[in-house]
């Protein structure tokens, strides 16, 4: 997505990111624990509600974050980008932290706002060769999407990966989470988005080779691409 980050000081770039990652992690669980005590036990209505909620929501946080920080709001997605050379490498881990630390925050917001403990362990289970491929899918097809959408403009892109996340909900067996911050942060609640803390090594290790797939694809392809 084209953004104008290169003039903005890193502290800036990485408060954005935490913001950012902080209100996607509100959008996620606070609207799964709003769809399940309101879908009446029935888990589509609920996964449904979820899905465009958080797909809504993603789309207004890139449109307003892109133009400061370029919205990653996963660290799979900042290690492309340097993978990419857009990126520099010095700033990976920075971001990396803003990202995790928002998510968390934005955990611990959405369990606030719906009057549960703050601080939760989820015990809901994710885990099978089944769940692990489908996040490896569902990152390889978000990265992909993104590096597609490059060279379009923010509001584009920004439909584009709404969109994607939310069908992605519905076509992969773990319902997409493609992002170790928002993985890791949704080990802290024990609720509709939750997953378990031992579940998520195998998630983000799945996310991590996505993205390495992604990046050995565009250093192969990088000789042929320049002048």
């Amino acid at each position: 997505m084209n953004t104008n980050r290169d003039s903005t000081p890193l502290r800036k770039q990485c408060g954005a990111e935490f913001i950012a990652t902080a209100f996607l992690l509100i959008a996620i669980v606070g609207s799964g624990i709003a769809a399940d005590r309101l879908s009446g036990g029935n888990q589509g209505l609920a996964l449904l509600a979820n899905a465009a909620a958080t797909s809504g929501a993603l789309f207004a946080i890139i449109l307003t974050f892109a133009p400061t920080s370029g919205a990653h709001m996963n660290p799979a997605v900042t290690l492309v980008a340097a993978w990419s050379g857009n990126f520099a490498w010095k700033n990976v881990f920075p971001y990396a932290l803003a990202q995790v630390l928002g998510a968390v925050l934005g955990t611990w917001i959405a369990h606030g706002m719906f009057d549960l403990e703050i601080l939760e362990i989820s015990s809901h289970t994710r885990t099978g060769a089944g769940q692990w491929l489908a996040e490896f899918i569902a990152t390889v097809g978000l990265l992909g999407v993104i590096r597609g959408c490059a060279a379009y403009s923010v509001p584009t892109a920004a439909a584009a990966v709404a969109a994607y996340i939310g069908g992605a909900y519905w076509f992969t067996a773990s319902t997409s989470f493609a992002n170790p911050a928002v993985t890791i942060a949704r080990s802290l609640t024990d609720t509709f988005s939750g997953i378990r803390p031992a579940d998520v090594p195998a998630f983000i290790g799945a996310q991590l080779m996505a993205a390495a797939a992604i990046g050995l694809m565009l250093r192969a392809k990088a000789p042929k691409d320049r002048p």
